[in-house]
């Protein structure tokens, strides 16, 4: 009798700037083996010289992700993607999910006065506006509904726990509708 693949496990990892996605991130990846870690605004600032299009550039790094992904997940690693997710979470579950794999996913978010200090204390209080433009965005997505996670005053090894072990993150699809998670878990 063959054994069956080990399932593995690809955690999106989304939210607006300074709601604690390269913290938590690295929380998760410190709690897991075998895992990497995939920080999207990586290859997303890779361009040199004349740079594509704002959504040429988002395209072709989601791609990336995908691709590369992929790769890490063939090979028998989870993998944590690090990246601001706003309509790319059906393309992405479509192009990665199979039999052995499955996607958790969240949607940081924090109260807006812990983000500007965050920002405050990285040393970007001018991306303030970017992110609660991106909260708005992000928290009033329907398809984000059940996904969303306050981080405000939460540490973020027991955040990543959460994911970790939260049935709602656990994301099921119909073709063309995201289940929505939350409550039905």
């Amino acid at each position: 009798m063959r054994e069956e693949p080990a399932k593995r496990v690809i955690y999106l990892i989304s939210g607006p700037l300074g709601a604690g996605k390269s913290t938590v991130s690295k929380a998760l990846a410190g709690q897991m083996e075998p895992c990497v870690l995939l920080e999207g605004d990586h290859l997303l600032h890779m361009f040199r010289g004349s740079e594509p299009s704002w959504e040429e550039r988002l395209s072709l790094t989601w791609k990336n992700i995908v691709t590369i992904t992929r790769n890490y997940i063939d090979h028998g690693l989870n993998v944590i993607i690090d990246f601001v997710v706003e309509d790319e979470l059906e393309w992405v579950y479509t192009e990665l999910t199979d039999g052995s794999t499955e996607i958790r996913y969240v949607v940081l978010r924090a109260h807006p006065d812990q983000l500007a200090e965050r920002l405050k204390q990285r040393g970007d209080p001018d991306s303030l506006t970017r992110s609660l433009f991106l909260l708005n965005v992000l928290e009033n997505s329907p398809a984000n509904q059940g996904y969303l996670y306050d981080t405000t005053g939460k540490p973020p090894e027991g955040i990543a726990e959460v994911i970790r072990q939260d049935p709602r993150f656990l994301v099921r699809m119909q073709p063309g509708t995201p289940d929505l998670g939350g409550s039905k878990a």
